[in-house]
C-alpha cells in the first residue's frame, strides 16, 4: 500500500504557532489546507478547497481536523465523489455548532452532517470542551462511524490545552496509516 499524506485542517480562525496541528506542520511536513477566509467560513467553500486540494495529491491522503475542520471532513464527505482517496479521519475535538450561542459567523455550519463517514475515523473529544458537550461529541461520533477517544478535562485540545506537538495525537494518527507490508 502506498504511504499517505497527511492533510491538516484547522478550524474557525484557522491554528496558531503554539497550536500542536502548526507544531505537527513544521516538525512533521504535513501539509495545512489554507483558506480564503478564516474569519468568516463558508461551508462550499471550505468544501471546494478540501476537494480542490485533495486531487493535487500522488497518494492517498489522511485527513487531520481540528475544532470547525470536524465539520468540514462531515460535511466534505457527504458531498465529495473523492472520498475513496481518504485512507483515514483524526477528528479533533468537534464543534457542536447547533448549540445555542454559536457565534453568527458560524450560521451556515449549524447543520451538522451526520452521515456515516466512508473512510475510518477517530474522533477525540474533552470532557470540559467549552464548544461542545461529552453527551454530543459522543453523538456525533457514533453517527459519523468514528472510533470515541476520551481526552479527559482538556478544554477544546488546542494551543491552550498545553498539548505541545501532542505525542498521543501522533498515536492516534499512526493508527490511521497504511502500514508496512
Amino acid at each position: 500500500m502506498k504511504a499517505s499524506t497527511v492533510l491538516l485542517l484547522p478550524g474557525w480562525l484557522n491554528s496558531g504557532p503554539g497550536h500542536w496541528q502548526s507544531l505537527w506542520e513544521a516538525q512533521l511536513g504535513h501539509q495545512r489546507v489554507e483558506q480564503s477566509d478564516w474569519e468568516r467560513p463558508l461551508r462550499g467553500d471550505w468544501m471546494a478547497r478540501l476537494d480542490e486540494v485533495l486531487q493535487t495529491q500522488a497518494e492517498p491522503v489522511v485527513l487531520v481536523a481540528h475544532s470547525l475542520g470536524c465539520q468540514l471532513v462531515a460535511s466534505w464527505a457527504s458531498h465529495s465523489g473523492h472520498t475513496a482517496r481518504v485512507r483515514g479521519a483524526l477528528l479533533v475535538a468537534p464543534p457542536d455548532t447547533e448549540a445555542p450561542g454559536t457565534p453568527p459567523q458560524l450560521h451556515n455550519w449549524r447543520q451538522i452532517q451526520r452521515a456515516r463517514l466512508p473512510f475510518p475515523a477517530i474522533a477525540v473529544i474533552s470532557s470540559d470542551d467549552p464548544f461542545c458537550t461529552p453527551e454530543r461529541g459522543a453523538q456525533m461520533a457514533a453517527d459519523w462511524g468514528a472510533s470515541l477517544v476520551m481526552a479527559g478535562p482538556r478544554g477544546h485540545l488546542n494551543a491552550d490545552s498545553g498539548l505541545g506537538n501532542w505525542p498521543k495525537g501522533q498515536v492516534l494518527l499512526s493508527q490511521l496509516m497504511p502500514q508496512p507490508a
